[in-house]
């Protein structure tokens, strides 16, 4: 056999290899690398096929999806990137920042279109109401604001949580009525997106509560805290129904599968665990990182999960599970 078959026959094994690597449930598929630190915020686009992230270096950057290589870098923050979200019809990005700004981003051209300020207010979280025409931010001084993504002005803010605490996370949920939100104050509240009034306030924590996330199905309600535990609610009821723990140390992420039937958490302890919420189990933990995971999110299609780490790297993982 000649030595240049041999070497086409090696090739060849490897890309198997690769492949079947690839294929395997529960195991990392890519290891992104561009961010020179904390990794804060990621994001799948709604189609699906862009990776976008967050981070203490003051930049954006956009990935391919399904090959991990790095598109482009958005720059014109002038502090930590702590939040990235895509607009429903993925043609908008907004990112909120340490510098005190809200940046909205035209994704066809990689123009800034506008900067939203209120006062000088770091703001955690933002997050589209599922029509695309509200933006919601939490900051640092108890204040959910609300803006109209079309004309950059702010309709008004929501005022609930404890004076001086930081609103860590908020979100909408998938009917767009309720707007949810978490506080180091502990506490976890519902508020009616339309009038702004409070509907359910959820003090099942011990400690400052950092994520939280609407079952796509519209069901139930999650969120992690430092008190290392994730709750589960059904806003049927506006009930606990589980409080999960497994994690060593603090939860700092939490996402559900687009059907709604796994949930993601990220923590502290440097792992990632899925848990299969119909059995009322673990599924899996997910290791890798060196540091802290700091955010996960689900891809849209259910296959694949991705995750940002203060050890600057995103990893992009399988969580198809072969049937």
């Amino acid at each position: 056999m000649s030595r240049n078959r041999l070497f086409t026959l090696a090739a060849m094994l490897v890309l198997l290899s690769n492949a079947a690597n690839a294929a395997e449930p529960f195991k990392e598929m890519a290891n992104l690398q561009g961010h020179s630190g904390f990794v804060r915020s990621v994001a799948f686009s709604p189609d699906g096929r862009i990776i976008a992230s967050g981070g203490d270096d003051k930049t954006i950057k956009f990935w391919d999806a399904a090959t991990g290589k790095e598109l482009a870098t958005l720059k014109g923050h002038s502090g930590d990137v702590f939040s990235v979200a895509f607009s429903p019809d993925g043609k908008m990005l907004a990112s909120g920042s340490w510098d005190t700004t809200i940046k909205l981003w035209d994704l066809t051209t990689g123009k800034e279109i506008s900067t939203l300020q209120r006062q000088k207010d770091c703001w955690f979280s933002v997050a589209f109401s599922p029509d695309g025409k509200t933006l919601a931010a939490g900051n640092q001084n108890q204040l959910i604001a609300l803006w109209d993504v079309a004309t950059g002005k702010e309709l008004g803010y929501l005022k609930g949580h404890a004076p001086e605490s930081w609103v860590t996370a908020v979100a909408f949920s998938p009917d767009g009525k309720t707007l949810a939100s978490a506080s180091i104050d502990k506490t976890v509240k519902l508020w009616d997106a339309q009038n702004g009034s409070v509907k359910e306030t959820f003090t099942d924590h011990t400690q400052p509560v950092l994520s939280i996330a609407f079952s796509p199905d519209g069901r139930f309600l999650a969120s992690g805290s430092l008190d290392k535990t994730i709750k589960l609610w059904d806003l049927r009821t506006s009930k606990m129904i589980a409080s999960i723990k497994g994690h060593a140390k603090d939860v700092l992420s939490v996402a559900f599968s687009p059907d709604s039937t796994i949930l993601a958490s990220a923590s502290l302890d440097t792992t990632i665990k899925l848990w299969d919420l119909q059995a009322g189990k673990e599924l899996t933990t997910l290791t890798g990182h060196k540091e802290r995971v700091s955010c996960v999110t689900f891809s849209p299609d259910g296959k694949s999960l991705v995750s940002g780490s203060s050890d600057g790297s995103i990893k992009l993982w399988n969580v198809q599970v072969n049937k």
